[in-house]
């Protein structure tokens, strides 16, 4: 399970940040990602899942989606609005080391010259889609250049996942802080002092236990007011019956040329890397469904 705390900073800066270190491992065992994926995948997390959050309706839902140019060419989380998500890296098994900086070179495996898409799923009758180029392929900076350009909203986002000798996740979190309009100039200079000096999430996820002390950790000199805490998972939304529905969309020639060729069927959910197989007399049941 992760965690999502909201949060009021001073009095015009809502926040909400989030420990998704259980999530992050679930993935990293369900996809088998080396660490800079790993890291890539988990920042990717705990962003989406955050912006769940922020969705007003019960029944919307937020796809995250990363389109890179280099070793990590897809990374795709689907959220919903109480901050569960499902999550899938189209390359898993790739590393990139910085030397100079001894980190996990995020940017490096995902390129600057992608792209960073939105899709909300508000129940109207077209989603909302937004799309902003990569800044960095670092992906807090990508997201808060996306709220800036796309939906004129200031961010303050910081994502970081850190990785044990073992390869498992040892923290994975991170927060994103929007600035209300009547933000006064006094709030401003606290904001950006802190900023200045703030360390990393995943070491602030790692020192201190409370979201109030990673806050007031984080934002040290400013008021910190807790609103609500919720709980999020990494959960997927597959079954039998959806890609059953989604063969018959197929027609009765392809559900023929399945039962004809290979006497069934296995259908595989990238998400949860769950593997679905109709037999025979399961198929002809879902081709008589087609003729009707």
């Amino acid at each position: 399970m992760g965690k999502i705390t909201a949060a009021l900073i001073g009095n015009h800066t809502r926040v909400y940040i989030s420990d998704t270190t259980d999530m992050v491992e679930e993935a990293r065992k369900i996809h088998g990602t080396y660490p800079v994926a790993t890291a890539a995948l988990g920042r990717s997390i705990t962003a989406a899942s955050i912006m769940g959050k922020l969705l007003k309706g019960k029944k919307e839902k937020l796809t995250f989606q990363i389109k890179g140019t280099n070793l990590i060419h897809s990374i795709v989380v689907v959220a919903w609005s109480n901050g569960n998500v499902k999550a899938y890296i189209s390359d898993p098994q790739i590393d990139i080391e910085d030397h100079d900086n001894r980190k996990l070179n995020v940017g490096g495996a995902i390129g600057k010259d992608g792209e960073l898409i939105i899709i909300k799923d508000l129940g109207l009758k077209d989603p909302y889609i937004g799309r902003a180029p990569l800044v960095s392929g670092e992906i807090a900076e990508d997201l808060a250049q996306y709220y800036l350009d796309s939906e004129q909203q200031p961010s303050i986002i910081s994502l970081g996942v850190l990785i044990n000798k073992d390869l498992s996740v040892k923290s994975a979190g991170g927060f994103i802080a929007q600035t209300m309009p009547d933000i006064t100039e006094e709030e401003i200079v606290l904001l950006e002092d802190a900023i200045s000096k703030m360390k990393p999430i995943s070491t602030i996820l790692k020192d201190y236990k409370s979201h109030k002390e990673m806050l007031e950790a984080l934002f040290p000199n400013i008021n910190i007011k807790i609103l609500e805490t919720y709980e999020t998972a990494l959960k997927c939304d597959c079954s039998k019956e959806k890609l059953e529905s989604a063969l018959i969309t197929l027609g009765p020639d392809d559900i023929k040329e399945m039962m004809d060729k290979d006497k069934g069927a296995e259908l595989h959910c990238h998400f949860c890397n769950t593997y679905y197989k109709f037999d025979y007399d399961e198929l002809m049941k879902i081709y008589e469904l087609t003729k009707e």
